[in-house]
């Protein structure tokens, strides 16, 4: 059999307790100063995206999910009332949230100065 003479491309990571360590950074430690500004330039970045529907829908669903349960568990309703009340909220939060990311969004832009496109 031939043998090859090609490097490894990835490091074992197992050790003698068989257990496998996670892989992160391998190299120096961040300092103080390096580890704030990493944190918030992901930060910002966020706050930097567009809103979008899709966003503005899973922020609605989880709230009127939450509220479904709620009025469930703790009001003791009936499961299909709160489900269509539920539903009405659906409709009216989806829109809120999605103009409210873009309120905020706008108010950042032209905070920093950016021109951007308008919708």
């Amino acid at each position: 059999m031939a043998s090859t003479k090609r490097k490894r491309r990835t490091k074992h990571r197992g050790n003698a307790a068989g257990i496998v360590e996670s892989r992160g950074r391998t190299g120096r430690k961040l300092t103080p100063e390096e580890a704030k500004k990493q944190a918030r330039g992901g930060r910002m970045d966020r706050f930097s995206k567009p809103p979008t529907w899709r966003n503005a829908l899973n922020r609605a669903g989880i709230a009127v999910l939450l509220f479904v349960v709620v009025v469930v568990a703790l009001l003791h309703q009936n499961p299909i009332t709160a489900l269509a009340l539920g539903a009405f909220m659906l409709a009216i939060y989806i829109p809120m949230t999605y103009y409210t990311d873009l309120y905020f969004y706008r108010r950042r832009q032209a905070k920093l100065g950016v021109q951007g496109k308008k919708r």
